[in-house]
């Protein structure tokens, strides 16, 4: 059988298409790897502080709204079987007063129902007997009941409170129910969530219940096999990846609120938290392909007169994913013009493609505005450091009234103080440290091999050199800093950010600008107040 030959012209082509190939895609599967774990790791982060947010908004909600049927309760106390007038006036007053129910009724120990609002409900002297009504006579306790249809046809949740006299006799209740189809001061507070990017919320009570969806025809769905409300219904929080009960790949975070023993969850789809990451693969090839092409062109025509320089060339070219490639080529023995050429064409192709993949990582890993370290490059220092059992400290900074800054003199001035900030944070700080924006006004600085104390001496110098620098629009502006270290306060990543967000916090409290260390009973204050 007669064997296939090649020209070397041809070869040499080939072998070079191939390493161009190779090159690329290496980078752009690289490059591409990475920024999808990352998006991946933000999204779910992003959505578990969210839910966590808005449970506790929830909780602190569901909790005002029973202060006010129990303050309602006692005031209605000497008028229950006496004076209905008073009570439809008390009735229409948390209707329209408070804005929180779509309804509300007073009723007797017997379940019967003394007044309304609205009254065009016509449900006045009727018996109570709707599961909600029910449940909150026999128990006679505060009560959010779970989603039912309501004696009106309508799907709700009843939130009561008993009324009794001054001997602590039960007299009936005041409640007030919240339509789950319809606009509500709940519906409200669960919809103005902030995300634009295809995340979405939904409730759950204790069985798993869609309670609240931005779908109202997902309301009172029983979706209890989705592994997150499973969790949710045992009382867990957190965040994790799951295909949920439309067989939708998510990313979720997961709350849960108990005061109602519902659940939060937000969740975006992953399709569109990894958008980014396609978006960059797509701007690369659009960017490398013409100096690519530009490339193979210049080897196709220098390749009839290569021989041995050439075949360096395509060897060295092969393996250049490696940065030190460029030495390589440089020292291959290019005796005749073409070889000079080629040698040109392959160091500048390798050192745009490097160029451009240390551009996008230094974007990804940078904050475009104060040229500090972002979460990313913070968040793998620090599980490298936990790793390998480095101790380190961390200081969490915020800037003092930073919101009134942007407010009065505008957010050009606004960033002019988180330049100002960066510029003193890398003064006071080592060449090993590390200075991260943390998000917003927030900072982060991260000390290997310090300790607390040390640490707030840095964040001191910080502080005062913030106190002394005057700002753009000429006002004296100030930070207030919390400290946590690994391992004396925690051996978790997670706890010891929230550790010294809890100093920040108490920081904050106390007046600003200042610093405090967190403690294991208590916490140390460093700084007078401003």
């Amino acid at each position: 059988m007669k064997k296939m030959k090649f020209s070397l012209q041809h070869l040499i082509v080939f072998v070079a298409l191939l390493t161009f190939i190779f090159t690329l895609g290496s980078s752009l599967w690289s490059g591409y790897s990475t920024d999808k774990q990352a998006l991946i790791t933000n999204t779910l982060e992003t959505n578990r502080v969210y839910a966590q947010k808005l449970a506790k908004t929830t909780n602190i909600f569901l909790k005002s709204t029973m202060q006010t049927l129990q303050y309602s309760s006692k005031d209605i106390a000497p008028f229950m079987n006496k004076d209905e007038g008073k009570l439809l006036h008390e009735a229409n007053r948390l209707k329209i007063q408070t804005n929180i129910f779509n309804s509300v009724i007073i009723a007797n120990a017997e379940g019967r129902i003394l007044a309304t609002s609205p009254q065009s409900l016509h449900i006045k002297n009727k018996m109570l007997t709707s599961p909600g009504g029910q449940q909150a006579l026999k128990e006679r306790k505060p009560l959010i009941s779970k989603p039912y249809t309501a004696i009106i046809g309508k799907l709700v949740i009843f939130i009561s409170y008993p009324i009794t006299d001054e001997k602590g006799n039960y007299l009936g209740l005041v409640g007030g129910t919240l339509y789950l189809k319809e606009t509500n001061a709940l519906n409200e507070l669960l919809g103005q969530h902030f995300y634009k990017d295809g995340s979405y919320v939904y409730v759950v009570d204790g069985d798993g219940r869609i309670i609240y969806h931005q779908d109202p025809t997902r309301v009172n769905d029983l979706v209890a096999e989705n592994h997150v409300v499973q969790k949710l219904i045992k009382g867990k929080s957190g965040a994790e990846r799951v295909i949920n009960t439309k067989s939708k790949d998510m990313l979720a975070g997961y709350a849960y609120v108990p005061i109602a023993d519902w659940g939060i969850v937000s969740q975006r789809p992953i399709e569109m938290a990894l958008a980014p990451a396609t978006n960059m693969i797509n701007e690369m090839i659009k960017k490398s392909l013409p100096f690519l092409l530009v490339s193979l062109l210049v080897i196709w025509w220098i390749s009839k007169k290569i021989a041995q320089p050439l075949h360096q060339l395509a060897h060295y070219t092969e393996n250049s994913t490696e940065f030190n490639q460029e030495k390589s080529i440089e020292n291959v023995s290019a005796w005749y013009y073409e070889a000079i050429q080629l040698k040109k064409s392959l160091l500048h192709s390798l050192a745009f493609l490097h160029d451009r993949i240390n551009d996008f990582m230094y974007q990804s890993t940078t904050d475009p505005l104060t040229n500090l370290t972002n979460r990313r490059t913070m968040d793998e220092r620090m599980k490298k450091w936990t790793e390998s059992s480095t101790p380190f400290s961390l200081i969490l900074l915020d800037i003092d009234h930073f919101k009134s800054i942007n407010d009065t003199y505008g957010h050009s001035a606004g960033d002019e103080v988180l330049i100002l900030l960066a510029k003193n944070m890398r003064e006071v700080t080592r060449e090993q440290d590390v200075c991260c924006r943390f998000g917003g006004e927030e900072f982060l600085i991260l000390l290997p091999y310090t300790g607390k104390n040390e640490a707030s001496k840095v964040a001191e110098r910080l502080r005062r050199s913030m106190e002394t620098s005057t700002s753009s629009f000429g006002e004296v502006v100030t930070i207030s800093a919390g400290i946590s270290s690994y391992p004396d306060c925690t051996a978790e990543i997670t706890k010891l950010i929230e550790l010294a967000d809890e100093c920040l916090y108490k920081a904050k409290k106390s007046g600003r600008n200042r610093t405090i260390v967190f403690e294991n009973s208590t916490s140390t204050q460093n700084s007078a107040p401003y």
